[in-house]
Parts: C-alpha cells; structure tokens; sequence
C-alpha cells in the first residue's frame, strides 16, 4: 500500500495524505516524477513494461516514472524510481525538474539525465520492467507509430531529446 502527499495547486504540502488507487479529493494534487535518461549518442533509455502491469502492459516507455510516496521530496523520488526500476543509484540533489507537466490532479516533475550506462550491468525489477534498450528519436516514432510504445505525443518526446541537447553539459552524479 502506498501512502501519497497531498498538495495545493501551488505545490504546498497540505499534511494531509491518501492511499494510491483511490480518487485524488477534489482540490489536491500529488506529485509523480519521470526521468528521461540519454546517452552521448543522443538515444534515450527505454524501458519496457512486464506483461502483468495493470496499465499499458508490455508496451516501451521512457527511463522511469512513478508516484512520489509521503514523505519524498521532488529528487528523492526520482531517485528512488530509478533504483527501484533500474537498480541504478543516482544523486538529484543539486537538480532541479527541467521540465513540468500539470495535469488534472497533480503534477509530473521530469529529469533530464546524460549520462553513459552498460545496460548489462543495470538490475531491472522484475515486477515492472522486462527489458531496457537505447533508441533514437525516430525509433521512438516508429514504436509510437506501430503501437509498441506507450501513446505519447510524438511533440513530447521531441521535446525530450531537444532539451537534452540543450541542457548542461554536466553529466549526472551515479553514486556508488
């Protein structure tokens, strides 16, 4: 069971909580977080999700996502969907979300990481991720467009590669 915090439309925490599956109560939000990671290639990661997941199964998707549980910050849930679904440890500490997406009841904050990974040595979760590979903008399309990536707009993922073109040269901290 996953406890989430509920915000105000400005992002305030409330103290007030909810268990996920439920109905965000009119007037809150929580927060979810994707993280988009790329390599010096330009290809992003991707993953794909196990035939048992309740939405979009089987189908590819960007590096991570998931739900900020009670207590998480922005970064420390970003920090630990990436563990939890790649086994990968990471230090957002000094970032900030390049990009957010508000939506009906809540928000989605979404890192933009470069940074070079040996997908051998990754440790998938088994309960969500069956499979990682790095692809091209127009690989992406070509998924989208054969209905094998989850339906996201081809803009958004445009988007994605170009700010992670234009962001900092910076590459992001993996700690051990």
């Amino acid at each position: 069971m996953e406890i989430w915090d509920l915000y105000t439309e400005n992002r305030e925490k409330t103290n007030q909580t909810m268990i996920r599956g439920e109905k965000v109560p009119e007037g809150f939000y929580h927060l979810s977080v994707t993280v988009c990671i790329f390599n010096s290639e330009g290809k992003m990661l991707i993953q794909q999700r196990v035939p048992s997941k309740d939405d979009w199964p089987n189908l590819w998707d960007v590096s991570c996502a998931g739900s900020a549980i009670s207590g998480d910050t922005s970064q420390t849930a970003a920090e630990r969907e990436v563990f939890e679904e790649l086994g990968l440890k990471i230090n957002l500490e000094n970032e900030r979300p390049h990009l957010t997406n508000y939506f009906a009841d809540g928000f989605n904050d979404i890192y933009i990481l470069n940074m070079d990974l040996d997908l051998s040595k990754l440790k998938l979760q088994a309960e969500e991720v069956q499979n990682v590979k790095w692809a091209t903008m127009q690989e992406i399309f070509t998924m989208l467009d054969e209905k094998t990536f989850i339906p996201y707009h081809k803009s958004w993922i445009e988007l994605l590669f170009h700010r992670s073109k234009t962001r900092s040269n910076k590459t992001s901290e993996i700690t051990r």
